[in-house]
């Protein structure tokens, strides 16, 4: 039996680790459509279609529960793919919710009016799609007042830790940073609002400076995946564990490999 994990590339890995990590008796298939990565440049329609193949390729394995370890992938295309219909007894959730729930301390169900919150001030870091499906301020504007978010899109980041150039990366973070900053000199929070950008986490913690508060999805994920499984345990599914790529299995597994310190070996999806 296993749980869907899909990423438009590798960033998902640090989801699948925070996962395996809490829930270390659930198997998970994993699947990175990095032959179209990054999904971050795309228009809508686009990661939509994408998207929902790779998810219908999870549940014809046997996935009934599938997380998009995607923050693109859950802003372009979750919300449509259940407005349209999901088959019987099957289930895609986002990475946004966790997140949302962790910022308001309130459920996602609960439809109490909007409150005040701590964070008063808070800076979004994402890919070009997230950040223009303002799908994140959306979702916070339904349960919290008095939150300003300053977004700031992260270009090249996800292509350089695809390619494995570290060295490049932390070079853009620094850049990024520096951005958001003219916009919005003192945050409180700064959310990684990509699931590729925690494995450059300690390079955006030192751009922004001890004070600010780095928020990173992987582990929020984790508690609510777990929350989620002892409330809905027939989601487990009934397909078997590994890794998918639509990518050079060869490539992917020696990045994979390097990201998560131990011996990963992809297939082709």
């Amino acid at each position: 039996m296993a749980v869907g994990i899909f990423d438009s590339g590798l960033g998902g890995l640090t989801v699948l680790e925070a996962v395996q990590t809490r829930l270390p008796d659930v198997k998970f298939l994993y699947f990175g459509d990095s032959a179209h990565a990054p999904y971050g440049v795309r228009d809508a329609d686009d990661v939509y279609d994408l998207t929902r193949k790779a998810v219908e390729k999870l549940w014809d394995r046997g996935c009934d529960l599938v997380i998009l370890a995607c923050n693109t992938a859950s802003a372009a295309a979750l919300r449509r793919m259940q407005e349209s219909g999901l088959p019987d007894g099957k289930r895609v959730l986002g990475v946004f919710v966790p997140l949302i729930e962790a910022l308001t301390e309130r459920q996602w169900g609960d439809n109490s009016p909007p409150r005040e919150v701590d964070m008063k001030h808070v800076a979004l870091f994402a890919t070009p799609a997230t950040v223009a499906s303002r799908a994140f301020q959306r979702e916070l504007a339904f349960r919290a007042i008095g939150v300003d978010v300053e977004a700031q899109a992260c270009g090249g980041i996800v292509d350089a830790i695809e390619e494995g150039d570290l060295i490049l990366a932390e070079a853009l973070v620094r850049s990024h940073v520096d951005a958001l900053r003219r916009k919005m000199p003192d945050p409180q929070a700064a959310i990684l609002g990509c699931t590729h950008y925690p494995l450059m986490q300690q390079a955006f913690q030192a751009a922004l400076g001890p004070d600010v508060k780095v928020l990173s999805q992987a582990e929020l994920v984790a508690e609510s995946l777990a929350d989620y499984l002892v409330r809905h345990p027939n989601m487990m599914g009934s397909g078997k564990a590994g890794f998918l790529t639509t990518g050079d299995a060869t490539r992917v597994s020696d990045r994979a490999m390097q990201i998560l310190r131990r011996q990963v070996t992809f297939e082709a999806a």
